[in-house]
């Protein structure tokens, strides 16, 4: 369950990202590319190198609350890290509602970059 939230999460983001710079919504300074075609920008500039310590540091941070789980030392539920400044748990459980959302981004963002490859345009792709 923990694997999958991560997964579901980042895919949240990682479709928004993709259909924002698809979009025309481009970070200052950035090549104006497609989304599928970013990846290989990043890496020739080096800019890639430094995503990938960024990402390295966070997933090193998370990685004692995902031991001790594992270990059974903490009654931590799965991708429960304590951030909720909206008070949300208080409210409602969303725990069903987020695995729901989770695994339908992976399931569009599986969909989005298989359209981008296999027919070489970007989302949405509109005639």
């Amino acid at each position: 369950r923990e694997a999958e939230l991560k997964h579901g999460r980042v895919c949240m983001l990682a479709f928004f990202g993709y259909v924002a710079v698809d979009g025309g919504n481009t970070w200052p300074g950035a090549p104006a590319v497609s989304s599928l075609a970013a990846h290989d920008e990043a890496v020739k500039n080096g800019s890639m190198l430094f995503l990938l310590g960024v990402i390295g540091v966070f997933e090193a941070l998370s990685y004692v609350a995902i031991a001790e789980m594992l270990s059974g030392q903490t009654d931590r539920a799965p991708g429960d890290y304590g951030f909720d400044p909206f008070n949300y748990k208080a409210k409602k459980d969303y725990s069903t509602v987020e695995i729901t959302h989770c695994r339908a981004a992976m399931l569009a963002f599986s969909g989005v970059v298989t359209q981008s490859a296999l027919f070489n345009v970007g989302f949405p792709y509109m005639k």
